[in-house]
This record gives structure tokens, C-alpha cells and sequence, in this order.
């Protein structure tokens, strides 16, 4: 399977290295697109010079900071334009572990999207207090909501399947910032998509400042309380 692997990158100066090495270092045909919102730290000078030894290593450097959800979703239209069949998105800051990336590729084969779990048998979650009991009540507020055997909703490690999703697009959800991942489940969901889980580990970062500021957390939850009351009236926006 034609494979990218994607991640964006804001003032990960710190990670971007160890990153890309992990990610080129698994026996595994694929391709790596960074997109970079002209971090002030120069994170993509530190690409750039990297692209000299990986030479599947892709880079696009936006002029300004736009927002994850618009890198996802340029991301997902540079992979159906250069017709990959497997997209696997992640986190840059190492809290993904890209060893876990030919567990994806696996489940992938006989599926249309598939989560990483932090909450299923053997998955494992090493966020703060604070955080990971937010995150809980988002996705099991999620859980009951859609009747959805995943565990796990808001995690940005997924891969899809673009060979079997040809109607779907990343475009079509309209929610911004960490909720974007969130209002991605329940799209698939309800359009029938075959979605399934693996089981991984959650890290949090060991080096640089988290881009996830506290106001986010609680607008994702009261985005997630939001849809779960009236899935309807929402989709009808």
C-alpha cells in the first residue's frame, strides 16, 4: 500500500529530529509530509536540512499559523492528489509512537478508519490528571452518544483508508482547533464507514511548550455535550 504518514509542526525545533529518524527508521515503504506554519523557532530549516539524507521526506511551509484542522485537511487532500492509499496521521512531539505506525497499517488493510486507543484493552494514556480526565469524559460522553464500540474519539493517531473512502473528505467537517478530530469520528460514523481501534501509548511531550491551550479542552467538551444532545440539529447546519 502506497503510504504517507503526516504531521504538522509548530515550534517542535526540540522533536522534529528524533521524529523524523523513528518514522524513517521502521522497515516500512512509506512517505512522510510535514506541514509547517512558519514556526519562529525554524523548525523547517531543521526539515529542510533533513530532507538532504530522507529523501521521501516532504515539506510545506505555510506563510502563517492557521490552525491543525486546516493542515489535517490539506493534508488529506495532498494524499487523495497523489493518490496514496493509506494515510496515517500523528503528533510530531512524540507522544505517538511511530513504532506503533505497521500496527495501523495491519488493521487498515480490512478497514476504512482506524483510532489509536488510549482507553481499549492494553492501550495506555500517560497524560496529566488534569488533562486525561477531560479527555475521559469526552470520549465516553462521545461513546454513549454514537453507540460506538471504539473507545477512544479524540486522539489525532488514525489512519484511513483512502482506496475505500473515496466520498469522504476532511473538508466536509466544520469544526475547528481539537474538536476537529472529534466531529471526524462522527461524520465516518454516520455515513456507515467501517471504523475500527488499536491499542496504543500516550506520552506526553518530554521536550517543548503543548500548542493545546486550556480554554480548547473545555470548548471540546462543551462541543462534545453540544453534538451528543442533538446529533440531528447539528448535522443540519
Amino acid at each position: 500500500m502506497k503510504t504517507l504518514i503526516f504531521t504538522a509542526t509548530y515550534n517542535e525545533h526540540s522533536n522534529i529530529e528524533k521524529f523524523i529518524n523513528k518514522v524513517f527508521s521502521l522497515n516500512c515503504k512509506l512517505d512522510l509530509l510535514i506541514i509547517d506554519d512558519n514556526s519562529p523557532d525554524k523548525t523547517f530549516e531543521k526539515i529542510i536540512n533533513l530532507k538532504k539524507k530522507f529523501k521521501k521526506l516532504k515539506l510545506i511551509v505555510r506563510k502563517k499559523k492557521e490552525g491543525l484542522d486546516t493542515a489535517h485537511k490539506l493534508a488529506y487532500s495532498f494524499a487523495k492528489k497523489k493518490r496514496y492509499d493509506v494515510l496515517i496521521t500523528m503528533d510530531a512531539d512524540l507522544s505517538h509512537d511511530p513504532k506503533e505506525i505497521p500496527n495501523f497499517l495491519s488493521k487498515i488493510k480490512n478497514n476504512d478508519f482506524v483510532i489509536g486507543s488510549r482507553y481499549m484493552k492494553r492501550g495506555k494514556n500517560k497524560m496529566k490528571i488534569f488533562r486525561l480526565f477531560l479527555s475521559k469524559i469526552e470520549n465516553i460522553i462521545i461513546k454513549f452518544s454514537l453507540k460506538s464500540s471504539l473507545d477512544e474519539f479524540t486522539t489525532s493517531y488514525r489512519a484511513f483508508n483512502l482506496k475505500k473512502l473515496k466520498k469522504f473528505h476532511l473538508k466536509f467537517v466544520k469544526a475547528q482547533g481539537y474538536s476537529f478530530f472529534m466531529e471526524t469520528i462522527f461524520l465516518l460514523t454516520v455515513n456507515n464507514y467501517k471504523l475500527s481501534q488499536i491499542p496504543i501509548t500516550f506520552s506526553d511531550r518530554k521536550k517543548g511548550a503543548s500548542k493545546i491551550p486550556r480554554f480548547e479542552l473545555f470548548r471540546t467538551l462543551y462541543n462534545v455535550i453540544l453534538i451528543s444532545l442533538n446529533l440531528k440539529k447539528y448535522w443540519s447546519k
